[in-house]
C-alpha cells in the first residue's frame, strides 16, 4: 500500500522558512508562504539590477531577501524550499543537512497546501515530450467539460494554482521535471506517466540510476494507473518498483497493436484495451492518427500517454478525439515553417538532446539535418547510426559540433557534411542556405540540434526563431 495523501498543512505561522532562488518558482513559493504567516527569507547568489528589483518587490511584502550569498543557512531556519535547478550538492543544502533541516521543492509545498477536497493530479514526466503530453491531456480534459489547467514545469507555478482554492479545478494536468520530483517526497498522484528515459541532466543527478529513480518517484502512491512506454523497458521497471495504492494498475502504451491493459494503434486508429469493460476481448476506438498534430511517431506516443491518463480519470472516448483535434503544439516542436522550392523546412529547436533528435529524425524519410550547440556531455554515435539512412546531408554549427562530425565520419561517411566554424547567431542564416544547397525537391530540412542552445542563443526559442527568420529570408530571395 502507498502512503496516504498529505492533506494536513503544517502550522506555517510558527515557521522560519528559507527559499532558495529568486526565480519564478522561488518568488511564487515565498509569496505564498509569507501570505500564510510564515517568516520567509529568500537567498540568491546573484546581485544584478534584475535581482535587486525582484528583491525590492518581495521586501515590500515583508519578505527578507539576502543577495550575493546563497551558501549560508539563515539562523533559525525550520525548512528550506528550493527552486528546481539548485543541485542537491549545493552548500546551502549541505548546511541544512548538518542542521537537521529538511529541503523540499515548490511542488512539495503545493502538495502540502492542498485542501482535503482539492483537485486530483494527473502527473507526467519523461526525458522528452512532457510539455506536449501535458498540454494534450489538458485539452482532452477540457473537451470532457472538466475545469482543468496544464501546470507545474510547464510554466505556471503550481503553488499559485493550488492557492486558487479547492473548488477552482476538477483535475490538474501536471508536468514534473526530475528536479521537481527529487524534492517532492509527499507527492501522491491520482495517476502518472513516465514517457521515456534517456541520459539527461546527469551532471545534476550524478548518475543515470539516480536520474531514473527521481523520475520514478512520480509513481509513488498512485491510486488508479501507472502509465508506461512499452518501447522503453526502463519505464516499466519503474512501475514494477513503485509502492502504489491497492488496485492501481500498470497501463502500457505502444505504437503497435495493444494487448490487454494497453493503449495502441490498429490500422491508423488509436485504441484503448485498458479502460474497457472486458479488456481481453474489447477495444475502444479513441481517435485517428490524423487527429494528432503533428502525426510523427513520437507525438502519437505522446497522444496515447495523454489518452491513458484521461481514460484513467474516466474521460469518455469522444473527448479524447475532440481534445486531440483541438490541441495545437507550442512553437519549435516539429513546427512546419514553410516549403521553399518543394523542400519542407521543419523547426524542432526543442530537440535539445539526442533522444529528442532521434525521435524527430525518425519522422522524415530524406533529411538535410541542421545540428549542433552545447552537447552537455552527450555522445552521438547511436543517434547517427540509427538515422544515417535518412540523411541526405548535414550542416553543423555550435561549440560541440565536432562531436557530431566525428560520429558522422564513423557511421555515415558517405553523407556530405558542411561544418560552419562559427558560433555567432548569424550562423543560422548560413546554415539554412547550406541546407538548401544540399537539398532536393521532396526533402525535409530539419533543425533538430540534439544540443542545448546557450553557446549561440539565449534559449531554444530564440534558436528556433532565428531558423524561421532564415527560412523566410531564403523564401524571399528564391521567390
Amino acid at each position: 500500500m502507498g502512503s496516504p495523501e498529505v492533506t494536513t498543512a503544517p502550522d506555517w505561522q510558527s515557521m522560519n522558512i528559507t527559499v532558495a532562488g529568486l526565480g519564478v518558482s522561488g518568488i511564487s513559493a515565498a509569496r505564498a508562504l509569507a501570505g500564510l504567516g510564515a517568516s520567509v527569507t529568500v537567498v540568491d547568489g546573484g546581485s544584478s539590477p534584475a535581482h535587486r528589483e525582484r528583491a525590492a518587490s518581495l521586501e515590500g511584502q515583508g519578505i527578507s531577501v539576502r543577495l550575493a550569498d546563497a551558501e549560508t543557512l539563515p539562523e533559525g531556519t525550520d525548512l528550506v524550499v528550493t527552486s528546481p535547478g539548485w543541485k542537491p550538492t549545493s552548500p546551502l543544502f549541505q548546511a541544512a543537512a548538518e542542521a537537521g533541516v529538511d529541503v523540499v521543492g515548490d511542488v512539495e509545498i503545493a502538495w502540502r497546501l492542498r485542501g482535503p477536497d482539492a483537485a486530483p493530479w494527473l502527473a507526467i514526466t519523461g526525458t522528452n515530450g512532457k510539455t506536449t503530453t501535458t498540454q494534450m491531456l489538458a485539452s482532452i480534459l477540457a473537451a470532457a467539460g472538466l475545469r482543468t489547467a496544464a501546470v507545474g514545469n510547464i510554466g505556471t507555478p503550481i503553488v499559485d494554482v493550488v492557492q486558487e482554492g479547492d473548488d477552482a479545478y476538477d483535475v490538474l494536468a501536471v508536468e514534473l521535471s526530475s528536479y521537481q520530483l527529487h524534492w517532492a517526497p509527499s507527492l501522491r498522484a491520482h495517476s502518472a506517466a513516465v514517457l521515456n528515459l534517456a541520459p539527461d541532466h546527469l551532471d545534476w543527478h550524478g548518475s543515470m540510476e539516480a536520474y531514473a529513480a527521481d523520475k520514478g518517484r512520480i509513481y509513488e502512491g498512485n491510486r488508479v494507473a501507472c502509465v508506461y512506454n512499452m518501447a522503453d523497458k526502463a519505464t516499466e521497471d519503474l512501475v514494477r518498483g513503485a509502492d502504489v495504492e491497492e488496485g492501481c494498475r500498470a497501463v502500457g502504451f505502444t505504437l503497435g497493436t495493444p494487448g490487454p491493459s494497453q493503449l495502441g494503434v490498429v490500422e491508423g486508429i488509436l485504441v484503448d484495451r485498458a479502460f474497457v469493460e472486458d479488456r481481453h476481448k474489447q477495444a475502444q476506438e479513441l481517435a485517428e492518427i490524423a487527429d494528432v498534430h503533428p502525426p510523427a511517431p513520437h507525438n502519437i506516443a505522446n497522444a496515447l500517454a495523454a489518452a491513458a491518463l484521461a481514460r484513467a480519470f474516466g474521460v469518455p472516448a469522444a473527448a479524447v478525439r475532440d481534445g486531440l483535434r483541438a490541441f495545437k503544439p507550442d512553437a519549435h516542436r516539429i513546427q512546419h515553417v514553410a516549403d521553399v522550392d518543394r523542400v519542407a523546412y521543419i523547426d524542432d529547436s526543442k530537440a535539445t538532446n539526442t533522444h529528442a533528435a532521434e525521435a524527430s529524425l525518425a519522422a522524415y524519410e530524406s533529411i538535410v539535418w541542421i545540428a549542433g550547440g552545447l552537447a552537455k556531455g552527450a555522445t552521438f554515435d547511436e543517434l547517427v547510426a540509427k538515422s544515417a539512412k535518412r540523411l541526405r546531408g548535414v550542416v553543423l554549427f555550435g561549440a560541440d559540433r565536432a562531436l557530431i562530425r566525428e560520429a558522422l565520419a564513423r557511421h555515415a561517411p558517405e553523407v556530405p557534411v558542411v561544418d560552419l566554424d562559427r558560433t555567432d547567431t548569424g550562423a543560422m542564416l548560413a546554415a539554412v542556405r547550406e541546407a538548401a544547397r544540399l537539398s532536393e525537391p521532396g526533402d525535409t530540412v530539419l533543425l533538430a540540434p540534439a544540443c542545448a542552445s546557450m553557446d549561440m542563443f539565449t534559449n531554444y526559442n530564440k534558436r528556433g526563431d532565428a531558423f524561421a527568420e532564415a527560412v523566410r529570408e531564403l523564401g524571399a530571395v528564391d521567390g
